[in-house]
């Protein structure tokens, strides 16, 4: 990865940590916390993921403790929402634009990791969504709520997914830059997309053995009404 690229996914990784910190934040004064419930929130939404991947991958003290620079920024994204309220349509859509490249840019980020230290295609694809999706899940867990990954009409989990698969396959080819870059674009066009469009993944079905007489009934129901 040439330095000019490495710059540019090094700033939108802490533009990520940025705004998950004031997301953080955003919740925080959602439920009226103080200045501490505002820090750990931020830090918990910006660090979480990558902490929880740094930890599960046993290679020494995860980065976020190691380099002052995403510490620093997660308290900076907590300090902004503690003196500002995100109430307008256009500050939440910054915000969002800006979380789903960190999406991408995290999900990439762990895979290209996991792949470093040995593992294979699956468990660094999983890890990669960890580390995309993880801050937010604690964050959510930590107040309470149900994690926005586990329904929503983002769909933060399944672009994180398939960021993360091409990360790995850019990886495979040699190309990681290219991967990285790819990952951030897709998985920001798939949130993007599935927030404007209202794409949700399919719900439970019912295939037991009542669900499916019933299924089958419908059919002939409506041709005797159609007849009648």
């Amino acid at each position: 990865m040439d330095i000019e690229a490495g710059a540019v996914f090094d700033l939108v990784d802490l533009l990520g940590v940025l705004t998950n910190g004031v997301l953080g934040g955003v919740v925080a004064r959602q439920l009226r916390m103080d200045l501490v419930g505002f820090t750990v929130l931020a830090i918990i939404s910006g660090l979480g993921g990558g902490i929880l991947r740094d930890t599960l991958l046993q290679q020494g003290f995860p980065v976020a403790l190691t380099n002052p620079a995403y510490l620093s920024t997660a308290l900076a994204g907590a300090l902004i929402a503690y003196l500002m309220v995100f109430g307008s349509r256009w500050t939440f859509r910054a915000l969002f634009v800006a979380d789903c490249l960190s999406v991408g840019c995290w999900a990439a980020t762990g895979t290209i990791k996991a792949l470093g230290v040995g593992l294979a295609w699956p468990p660094a694809i999983l890890l990669g969504v960890v580390t995309a999706v993880g801050g937010g899940m604690i964050r959510d867990i930590a107040v309470g709520r149900l994690p926005a990954i586990f329904g929503g009409n983002t769909l933060y989990a399944t672009s994180a997914l398939l960021a993360s698969s091409v990360m790995a396959l850019a990886a495979g080819l040699g190309r990681p830059s290219h991967g990285m870059a790819g990952a951030i674009v897709l998985s920001a066009v798939v949130s993007v997309s599935a927030r404007r469009f209202g794409w949700r993944l399919p719900g439970p079905a019912n295939l037991s053995p009542g669900a499916l007489t019933r299924l089958r009934r419908r059919p002939a129901a409506r041709k005797d009404g159609d007849g009648t």
